[in-house]
């Protein structure tokens, strides 16, 4: 989820064959669309729009669950990140699985419980509405907004291997293209319509991993030993199959691989469109069988990463991968090439734009949602306003946030926008999780205590990473010209995540104001039973 395409090294090559690449995209495009418009048919009310009715079954939400999370820069990015720094790149496989535990042991089935469609219903529950939910929803529209980012301008930084185009202008008709299809999937399909497209791409996404596992491991006779050994031999560098060839050479490489196995490991329990996913299952044990599910499945793409990132280092090589328009992000599709030539490298192609597809559509209804349910509804219009009317705005929402992501994909083009990711995750982790686990589990928490640690979190984060190597003063930062940064790590997490909840205690130990005891009883029965859970969702 975080290795977003990085600065692509623009060339006027391609591998494979761009209109194969073209029709597989178009056929999955145009059966995912059949989906999306037979799922739109039940679409009546908010309940139906945002969560899907509360219709899905575990495995089916633990499988679109899978899908959210596994992006095509996840894909990408970690074959790659193997392939040329061995066992440091398996980490990033290592942490977005733990993570999973996490969001299963603390929020998972609590947050169904509590909650009716967002983030903020949870934590506004006890507290003060008005300004939890402004600061729920802002933190929850700044997270999205920065994944979106990073997906759309990924999309335009993809085409440059997969179909050849190598200008501006082409890259930037591709992100209209996945902008406008991520608009029509949303506006007409809503949650339910989403997550069956979810779906449909992990399953095309984890088989064709499968497949290419497979095929790799025959070629050394299903001995991984005998892969190993290849990639040693095909980089020259004994060291890849061992640890501390991108972190461990310094004391700041390891503070900032402690920082990002931070953000990441409790970033995922907080991302606002994950967590939405928790709401589209009827009961509490339907949420908890979802992560199960979800982690069977993360888990097994991971491992097959691990063989895949070596099979690209065996097969392929280091300075193939990085010689290939996309860098690093192109060891996957490379790959594939060399595994089945033009026509394994179309379907992994089209898989990789459907996946980029697939999440920005998860990430768009979540924004929407966020926005018509807690600022519209709750705020501007103080609960008064009918279902039809919220889901009008949740609509027209969409295509505001679809417009601004395509201008801001088509913006960051060229740029280095692995940061966006990064900051999306230590948002999350610094300003959604600490409220999260104080709201659910410290009866003594209050309003003050949550705005100091949502705004504190979510500004530290911004302000770190806005001062740090991956904006200025680095080799691949995204401004070269200029140096101002004095934060000396990529990733704010071991600052930002502690100050969160530091802020959040001191916020409610200096506030004067006391909570609604009955309140916090109603929620704690609640959260832990899922006594009146039902009552609170319907509609």
């Amino acid at each position: 989820m975080i290795q977003s395409l990085p600065r692509q090294a623009v060339e006027s090559t391609q591998v494979g064959e761009p209109w194969l690449n073209m029709l597989i995209f178009g056929l999955f495009v145009a059966v995912t669309m059949v989906v999306v418009l037979r799922a739109s048919r039940n679409n009546s009310t908010a309940a139906d729009y945002y969560a899907a009715g509360r219709s899905f079954t575990g495995p089916q939400n633990g499988t679109a669950i899978a899908g959210d999370y596994l992006s095509a820069a996840s894909f990408l990015g970690i074959v790659g990140a193997i392939a040329i720094n061995g066992y440091d790149g398996f980490l990033y496989s290592i942490g977005f699985l733990v993570a999973w535990l996490v969001a299963l042991l603390l929020v998972a089935e609590l947050l169904r419980n509590t909650g009716k469609f967002t983030m903020a219903d949870v934590l506004s529950f006890r507290l003060k509405q008005r300004p939890v939910r402004i600061a729920a929803a802002t933190t929850t529209l700044a997270v999205c907004f920065f994944y979106l980012l990073a997906q759309m301008a990924g999309a335009g930084g993809l085409v440059s291997l997969l179909l050849g185009i190598d200008d501006k202008l082409g890259q930037s008709l591709v992100i209209v293209v996945v902008g406008a299809l991520m608009i029509l999937y949303v506006l007409i399909g809503g949650m339910k319509g989403t997550t069956w497209v979810q779906i449909i791409k992990a399953c095309l996404l984890i088989a064709g991993a499968f497949i290419m596992t497979v095929w790799v491991l025959a070629i050394y006779g299903f001995n991984f030993s005998a892969l190993l050994g290849a990639a040693i031999e095909t980089s020259g560098n004994p060291d890849i199959v061992g640890p501390g060839l991108q972190y461990g050479a310094t004391a700041t490489t390891k503070l900032d691989f402690i920082s990002l196995a931070l953000a990441l490991v409790l970033g995922t329990a907080a991302l606002p469109h994950v967590l939405m996913r928790f709401y589209t299952v009827p009961t509490a044990k339907e949420a908890r069988r979802s992560v199960v599910w979800a982690i069977w499945l993360i888990g097994a793409f991971y491992v097959f990463t691990l063989v895949l990132g070596y099979g690209a280092g065996a097969l392929i090589g280091a300075d193939r991968i990085n010689g290939a328009p996309g860098g690093v992000n192109s060891a996957a599709p490379l790959l594939a090439f060399e595994l089945g030539g033009p026509l394994l490298l179309g379907v992994i192609s089209a898989v990789a734009f459907a996946t980029i597809l697939a999440v920005v559509a998860g990430l768009t209804i979540t924004a929407a949602a966020s926005f018509a349910h807690d600022i519209y509804a709750n705020v501007v219009r103080k609960g008064k306003v009918d279902p039809d009317g919220e889901v009008k705005v949740a609509r027209r929402t969409v295509i505001v946030i679809g417009l601004l992501s395509i201008a801001g994909g088509i913006g960051a083009q060229g740029q280095n926008v692995a940061f966006l990711v990064a900051l999306a995750f230590a948002v999350a982790a610094s300003a959604n999780l600490p409220t999260i686990i104080y709201s659910l589990f410290w009866k003594k928490f209050n309003t003050q205590g949550a705005l100091w640690s949502m705004y504190g979190g979510l500004g530290s984060a911004i302000i770190l990473i806005a001062f740090s190597p991956v904006v200025s003063g680095a080799e691949k930062s995204m401004i070269q010209t200029v140096d101002f940064a004095w934060f000396p790590l990529s990733n704010p997490g071991i600052v930002s995540i502690p100050l969160a909840f530091f802020l959040g205690w001191l916020g409610t130990v200096l506030s004067k104001e006391t909570e609604d005891p009955q309140k916090q009883a109603e929620m704690e029965v609640r959260s832990l039973t899922g006594v009146g859970a039902e009552k609170a969702t319907s509609h």
